[in-house]
């Protein structure tokens, strides 16, 4: 009687024993399970939406931002509006077909401009000038001209370089204007074109153009990468950047002039 009820009693202790370990690990794959549902899963971009903000005259000004900033903007106007030079009538970059007065006018003083500061850094001279016609951006009107003007006419962060060249790549630069249908802006540099477009002469710097020369031609940065089609000056033998910007060199030039009158001329002509 004593062994059957020892027995039940082991047996009893046993069966708690199972079900708290059954207890147990259904808790613990509870925990597992409540864990892992919780974990943030990783995020992926789905779309991307944009929405334009026109700013408008509609959009009030704020007075304190407007006080702080207008001494500063009231300083620049005054620096931007003061007269450097006098304009007695409009210089365009449309008034001609083979050179203009705009673009005269840029390539002229960049080549004054400029010529001293490649010499004091090389020893060597500026041959010619060559700029684009699409650089140029507004005219210069009639009146005084600013330093305003500058930035209208010439409103990009362009610096001066010049290209070394040698004589078989200024024959491909002169084809290239020959066959342009705009008046690219040059300086020290004419060409004579005949009748039926054919190229008949070439001087540089009043000389005749010897292709076994090497010439240096001052230019933009942009250009010297094959800007508007250029390609010719990737075939530079060396590059030489003044570090002067073409805006700046029109405000020293203005700054020096009393009267700013280019003209169309004959640098770039075609025969009768």
């Amino acid at each position: 009687m004593y062994k059957g009820k020892e027995y039940r009693i082991n047996n009893r202790a046993k069966i708690r024993t199972i079900m708290n370990l059954k207890i147990k690990h259904f808790v613990i794959f509870i925990t597992i399970l409540i864990l892992c549902s919780c974990r943030e899963e990783p995020k992926s971009l789905v779309r991307i939406e944009g929405k334009i903000l026109p700013v408008a005259d509609s959009i009030n000004q704020m007075d304190s931002i407007n006080q702080f900033v207008s001494p500063y903007r009231n300083r620049i106007n005054q620096v931007l509006d003061s007269s450097l030079a006098f304009a007695p009538k409009i210089i365009t970059k449309e008034d001609g077909r083979y050179n203009s007065s705009a673009g005269n006018l840029l390539a002229d003083l960049v080549l004054e401009m400029a010529s001293p500061v490649f010499a004091a850094k090389t020893g060597k001279e500026i041959d010619f000038v060559l700029l684009n016609y699409g650089g140029i951006r507004s005219v210069i009107s009639p009146g005084k001209v600013t330093a305003r003007t500058a930035f209208e006419v010439m409103p990009f962060e362009n610096n001066i370089v010049v290209a070394e060249l040698d004589g078989t790549t200024v024959r491909e630069l002169v084809s290239f204007l020959v066959n342009a249908t705009v008046p690219h802006p040059i300086a020290g540099l004419q060409i004579v074109v005949s009748k039926n477009n054919r190229l008949d002469s070439v001087t540089i710097q009043g000389k005749p153009f010897d292709e076994s020369s090497v010439y240096y031609v001052a230019t933009s940065d942009y250009m010297i990468t094959g800007g508007d089609r250029m390609d010719f000056f990737k075939e530079n033998r060396s590059i030489t950047d003044t570090d002067y910007l073409i805006r700046n060199a029109m405000i020293d030039f203005f700054k020096k002039m009393d009267t700013i009158a280019p003209a169309v001329d004959n640098r770039f002509t075609k025969l009768n």
